[in-house]
């Protein structure tokens, strides 16, 4: 029976479906091996893998026949966060596990390499793995050791992949950032963590054009005093500048890979969070946490195989490609898309999962709502069979978004709208294969993930927003941040304000039937006279009005108490902010969300700042129009366009010397 505060969902698997999945087949498994529940379906599963934390990620490492040279002495041996120590004495290899498939299916495609002219390029198991082979050889003759930091500053093409693995079979540390990022973010990532080498392109192609790198290159190995190597790429066909080595030279020969075998919790790669004031936190997480995370999420929740066709769109920049690349571990075959998102039409992403034959598509919820916008019929245009679900992250996964997947792609389509972090390159809620999809919620909490809402005293909420904190460790947790010796920036980052718990900064409601509602972040949440609501409930009401193409709302408490919300909209071309639309934005938010949140000023603005991976920038605007200078509000380098933000300064001066306009 349906009611009103729990309508009938928008997908629900069929019995085949649900008994086809891995995930069933694990649940099946572990009830006869490791006492977990046989009946009672995903949420009995869930129960049981927090409350019986440790047999459950033993459980995960014997499914996936996890590959431990020595064997570890338990699962968990301090439950402390932060500090928990996975797997003590247990050594294993991340890459080793992500070349596993080339014994078995030597000659079938690892990688389908797809450049803007979407023409998919296949690179078999036994050739990656011949390349990793080579690569660790040479990595290893040029002195990189175990622990050594390796960088990438490539895009999302195959070479990527093999760097990274190669230096995971070194048991060295590999760290990467996308071409599109300039000289000063790099350098803000790298020079934290000092690599030893540094893989380049001569440049990318993007929305059709070249974009040459070649001086951000030559600027990176000056500032970089730690480099022994440079290994340069040639993209666009350049020679390799003088001193650096070429890509061809260094993964010519045919060598069986040599995987060092490290410590459950040796660092495995380094990711950066936006950090867009301060310098970006330098997040380190393991080869045994990552392994462990990523073969529960790919081969469980994600439900890959084999037979399955991954395609993310991702840059070498954000999280996603790491989780992307490790779609090798469940043999499952990964689809490496270099290019813009919309070229040559906005359409490009469905006309790749076409030619790709993709399994799951990743996406931006942006993505989604700009086709939406663009009127874009992706079945009607491309063959889209393949596609058993399609995956949103990045941000909430509007209302209007699940329809239109749900009427545009496929009407016996799973929706995925998943969220985690960078801090744990996985997902906190998000994709369950045997679960219903209800509108505008995650399907539930992750397998072993103690997620919850918690009001400000600690309290669990259900049906009520709260912070998301998770309350027991998980493996991916990072082991620690760079450069953060005493731990201080860890724990202020995640354990402030519940000590010994995981708080994330956003916003979620976990309903009475399990699933999972995020409201945006919660360091930028409006708070009008005590009512709190998340930006992102904001941006998805506004965004609906054909007029708008993106919005940013801002909550600033006054010096004299007052509180002062004003929303700065970046209008569609051709439109134009005058009062009827003024009336429609607060009509739109009075009637969908609430009176208290209707903004006290809508402000036109030239564009919406993001971070370099595209999420908007909502706390240092709030700073800016609290009169902070623009040097300490935000981090110039982590910024997609720091000409928009002197708009938000500007803002902020003309306001402080007289009325606001709006």
């Amino acid at each position: 029976m349906t009611s009103a505060a729990n309508p009938a969902p928008l997908w629900q698997p069929d019995p085949d479906r649900i008994a086809a999945a891995r995930i069933t087949r694990f649940q099946a498994w572990a009830a006869e091996r490791h006492g977990a529940p046989a009946e009672g379906g995903y949420a009995a599963l869930h129960r049981w893998s927090i409350d019986e934390l440790e047999t459950f990620w033993q459980a995960v490492a014997e499914w996936f026949d996890v590959h431990f040279s020595t064997p570890y002495e338990r699962v968990l041996a301090d439950r402390a966060m932060p500090g928990a120590r996975w797997f003590p004495g247990a050594t294993l290899n991340y890459a080793e596990h992500a070349l596993r498939a080339a014994e078995a299916r030597p000659h079938d495609p690892a990688l389908l390499h797809v450049d803007e002219t979407h023409e998919p390029t296949p690179i078999s198991w036994s050739e990656l793995r011949r390349q990793v082979g080579a690569l660790a050889a040479e990595l290893r003759a040029l002195g990189v050791r175990p622990g050594d930091r390796v960088s990438g500053y490539l895009p999302n093409i195959p070479q990527a992949v093999t760097a990274l693995l190669a230096t995971a079979a070194v048991g060295a540390v590999w760290t990467s950032c996308a071409p599109d990022f300039g000289a000063r973010s790099v350098l803000d990532r790298f020079q934290q963590v000092e690599p030893v080498v540094l893989f380049t392109v001569d440049g990318y192609r993007y929305g059709g054009k070249e974009h040459d790198r070649t001086d951000t290159v030559a600027e990176l190995r000056r500032e970089l005093p730690t480099l022994r190597a440079v290994i340069h790429i040639p993209l666009l066909g350049t020679e390799a500048p003088e001193g650096a080595l070429d890509w061809s030279a260094v993964t010519s020969a045919d060598v069986e890979p040599v995987f060092e075998q490290v410590a459950f919790d040796h660092p495995l790669w380094v990711l950066y969070s936006s950090g867009t004031t301060g310098l970006p936190k330098a997040i380190v997480q393991s080869q045994g946490g990552i392994l462990l995370e990523h073969f529960k999420q790919i081969g469980l929740h994600c439900d890959l195989g084999p037979e399955d066709r991954f395609f993310w769109y991702t840059s070498t920049g954000w999280m996603m490609w790491n989780f992307l690349v490790s779609g090798l571990l469940t043999g499952t075959t990964v689809v490496l898309y270099d290019g813009s998102p919309g070229y040559p039409d906005t359409a490009a992403q469905w006309r790749i999962a076409e030619r790709t034959k993709a399994t799951l598509f990743g996406t931006s919820a942006a993505y989604v709502m700009a086709c939406g916008k663009a009127e874009v019929h992706p079945s009607r245009d491309f063959d889209l069979s393949a596609v058993k679900c399609v995956a949103t992250t990045g941000s909430p996964l509007p209302p209007d978004g699940f329809r239109w997947l749900h009427d545009e792609v496929a009407g016996d389509l799973w929706i995925a709208s998943v969220s985690g972090g960078t801090d744990v390159c996985s997902c906190f809620a998000g994709a369950v294969p045997t679960l219903p999809v209800h509108i505008g919620e995650l399907q539930a909490a992750c397998l072993g993930t103690d997620l919850q809402s918690w009001d400000l005293q600690g309290k669990p909420l259900i049906g009520e927003v709260g912070e998301l904190v998770v309350t027991n460790p998980m493996p991916s947790m990072p082991i620690r941040f760079w450069n953060d010796p005493d731990g201080s920036r860890y724990r202020d980052s995640y354990f402030e304000m519940f000590p010994g718990v995981w708080r994330h900064g956003d916003w979620i409601t976990i309903t009475d039937h399990g699933s999972v509602v995020i409201h945006g972040r919660s360091d930028s949440t409006l708070n009008r006279q005590g009512v709190r609501m998340g930006s992102a409930d904001i941006y998805e009401a506004v965004e609906r009005l054909p007029e708008i193409r993106e919005s940013l709302v801002i909550g600033l408490e006054e010096p004299d108490g007052g509180y002062w919300m004003p929303l700065f909209v970046h209008l569609a071309d051709g439109a134009t902010l005058d009062d009827d639309l003024r009336a429609r934005i607060k009509r739109t938010i009075r009637e969908q969300l609430s009176p208290r949140h209707v903004p006290d000023d809508i402000i036109e603005v030239p564009g919406v700042p993001h971070t370099l991976t595209g999420k908007r920038i909502e706390v240092p605007v709030k700073r800016l129009l609290q009169g902070t200078p623009l040097t300490k509000a935000v981090n110039p380098g982590s910024v997609d366009n720091l000409e928009l933000l002197r708009f938000y300064e500007n803002v902020a001066r003309t306001r402080g010397s007289g009325p606001s306009a709006g």
